[in-house]
């Protein structure tokens, strides 16, 4: 195979680039290229000589040493036919012999101090320009290159011309041959290159959308003299995607390291930092040649860093706290901005943001329930006890089938007759919502709450009671019960009873068969097998002769009268035909321990910031069930070894910084509307 050469035969180290895939851009190529010839059917490569130094993204990072090879950007031109020796010979007019120097210092005249107009000079020659001034004005060609204006690496002796100054604007050949713009054959190199930029194929190179700075037809584009930045250095504006830069850690005194020295002089300069937050900008300023610029650690939009405002919006989003999050920081020295900045983060932009996009997935989720018909919903209350009162209740209404949470209803106790008000007030909310939105609840599943029962039957639901509610509450009575001397055979059957109580329920399909099967557990502790309910009139279980008769409750014990009177009472057999035979609400429980997570109860949160907290935790929650459903329907062969990054978290940074930040006051007044109670304040 033979190897890649550029089609002007041009020769040593260079970035090769072949014909762009774009059509438009690809005949404009082969236009400039061969005129009306015809092109060859071998693959063309043109290098980067052929090309103006603007034409390419990375030119300051390739030049320092920062980048393995130089990229194109979209809709870049060659503008140079032939070889690159004889276009540069022939734009170039007659000189004066050449006088060679070499001196690691600026070749200049030996003048006490050199004036602004050389210094400038200096400059335009770097680039490839010979600027004219009056005949009594010397210009001298200087080793100062052009990268020498961007981030200062190291220096190398190199051989100039030194040329007298002609009227007009010419371009500049020096001793060695090397045209202005082009990567010589050898170059300064850091120690340390990028860990992960690794060589990209030529035929194709993706690249950011840049606009055309020049006419290909035209003369090779000359950087802007009024300007005392390179022509490549650009200021970074705070578009949408600097969220998703990447991130370090990098220590004050390396950073400083980089203004001390003047890349244009070599001399000591003034530097200065400034500091808001995570945010740290450095002004540099030489003294002896005035050359001066400005380094910013992170993109500003007005006057928000917008570090700063993606710090507070990973701590809050992933339900972080920020105080524990500052101890880190002060821990190792890392910058922070204080707690009022992330409450005027959350008040401002955060908060509005997780309250738009809880609404907007919530109704996405109504519209899909919508075609399913009527639905399960189960739910349940969690109240916020600081000390030993309960100040706001939360009530979650959860699909039972797909386990996602519909709605989270947040009430103040102060807002109702009383704390034992709170579950049915906020169940009324909850359901009302779903009607509004034309949701049909076939049946709910909650606790055995009189209140809650009594409302649902006035409303004309079907209620059943969730199992392990149930289960908890006569295990802990069993319990106290087997700690007496004469009942310590209840200990024995505890495990046995639980579990009747859900397969009393899960396979029955009526009320009278679950009482029916309930009953027949005391018939079993006896050893008896057969029962008078025709419902249930024997065990299901095979017909076995047991080879331990102490394990068998022995009739009119006191063991048996207490165990008896504690299975057949009148609410707990109420209860159990009410018990739901199809949807459980244990998943429920499971969602109130992750919202343990991100809104603690040991610390106190004004009521916006709680029901904020609580739309997150929904969203983790429906997120992860959507995610194991996913995973239950898949074969996978390979286990997962690390945990996904949770998506919700990307829709909130992109909904953050592309519509939020730019136009809160939308968003903000959407999160007015929801009703906001007075702070209970203590008498």
């Amino acid at each position: 195979m033979s190897p890649k050469k550029c089609i002007f035969g041009c020769e040593g180290k260079l970035n090769l680039f072949a014909l762009p895939k774009e059509e438009r851009i690809r005949q404009q190529w082969i236009q400039y290229l061969f005129s009306d010839q015809r092109p060859p059917k071998a693959t063309v490569y043109v290098c980067s000589r052929h090309f103006s130094e603007d034409s390419f993204v990375n030119k300051a990072q390739y030049d320092a040493g920062f980048s393995a090879r130089l990229l194109l950007k979209d809709g870049a031109l060659p503008f140079i036919h032939g070889d690159v020796e004889e276009s540069k010979a022939a734009a170039s007019p007659v000189l004066l012999p050449l006088t060679r120097f070499r001196n690691t210092a600026c070749q200049t005249d030996p003048e006490p101090k050199v004036s602004v107009a050389t210094q400038f000079c200096h400059y335009m020659v770097s680039v490839g320009t010979q600027t004219s001034y009056s005949p009594s004005t010397r210009c001298a060609a200087t080793q100062l290159s052009y990268n020498t204006l961007k981030q200062h690496v190291r220096s190398k002796a190199t051989q100039a011309s030194v040329l007298h100054c002609n009227v007009g604007t010419v371009t500049t050949q020096s001793e060695t041959g090397i045209q202005p713009g082009v990567r010589p054959a050898k170059r300064p190199r850091l120690e340390m290159m990028e860990e992960e930029e690794g060589e990209e194929p030529e035929e194709e190179t993706e690249l950011p959308e840049a606009s055309d700075q020049y006419d290909p037809i035209c003369e090779p584009y000359e950087p802007d003299e009024s300007s005392s930045e390179p022509p490549d250095s650009r200021e970074a504006e705070a578009t949408p995607s600097h969220y998703n830069d990447p991130k370090y850690i990098v220590f004050e005194s390396c950073l400083r390291d980089l203004f001390l020295t003047c890349p244009v002089c070599g001399l000591s300069c003034e530097v200065r930092r400034r500091r808001m937050g995570t945010f740290v900008s450095f002004s540099q300023l030489c003294p002896s040649c005035d050359y001066s610029r400005k380094w910013e650690s992170q993109p500003v939009a007005g006057s928000t860093p917008l570090g700063n405002l993606q710090m507070s919006a990973a701590i809050y989003f992933t339900g972080g706290s920020f105080s524990h999050v500052e101890k880190v920081c002060r821990a190792m020295n890392l910058q922070v901005f204080q707690s009022d900045t992330f409450r005027r983060h959350a008040r401002m932009f955060l908060e509005p943001a997780i309250n738009h996009k809880w609404k907007r997935d919530q109704q996405v989720l109504m519209e899909r329930l919508r075609g399913e018909g009527s639905v399960a919903v189960g739910g349940r209350m969690r109240a916020d006890l600081l000390g030993h009162c309960g100040k706001l209740g939360s009530y979650t209404l959860m699909h039972l089938s797909s386990s996602s949470v519909i709605d989270i209803q947040l009430i103040q106790s102060a807002g109702v007759s009383g704390s034992s008000h709170v579950e049915t007030e906020a169940l009324r909310r909850g359901l009302d919502l779903l009607q509004v939105n034309r949701l049909s609840v076939d049946h709910i599943v909650t606790d055995r709450h009189a209140r809650v029962q009594k409302y649902l039957r006035k409303r004309n639901v079907r209620h059943y009671y969730n199992i392990q509610h149930l289960e908890k509450g006569l295990s802990r009575k069993l319990k106290k019960l087997a700690k007496s001397k004469e009942c310590l055979l209840v200990r024995r059957w505890l495990p046995s009873i639980r579990n009747h109580v859900y397969w009393s329920a899960t396979t029955s399909t009526s009320a009278p068969e679950k009482v029916a099967k309930w009953k027949s557990l005391v018939n079993h502790i006896q050893n008896v097998h057969t029962h008078d309910d025709p419902l249930f009139p024997t065990c299901a279980h095979p017909n076995r002769v047991s080879m331990d008769p102490s394990k068998w409750f022995q009739p009119d014990s006191v063991a048996l009268h207490k165990l008896k009177k504690l299975l057949l009472n009148k609410r707990i057999l109420a209860d159990v035909g009410k018990l739901s035979h199809d949807h459980q609400a244990s998943t429920l429980e499971r969602f109130h321990w992750l919202v343990r997570r991100f809104a603690p109860k040991n610390v106190a949160f004004p009521f916006v910031g709680v029901l904020c907290r609580l739309y997150l935790a929904a969203m983790h929650f429906n997120e992860d069930a959507e995610r194991h459903k996913d995973r239950s329907s898949e074969v996978t062969v390979e286990p997962q070894q690390s945990e996904p990054k949770p998506k919700y978290v990307s829709e909130l940074m992109k909904l953050l910084f592309e519509d939020v930040f730019k136009e809160p006051s939308t968003y903000v007044d959407e999160l007015k509307r929801i009703p906001v109670p007075d702070d209970l304040r203590p008498v």
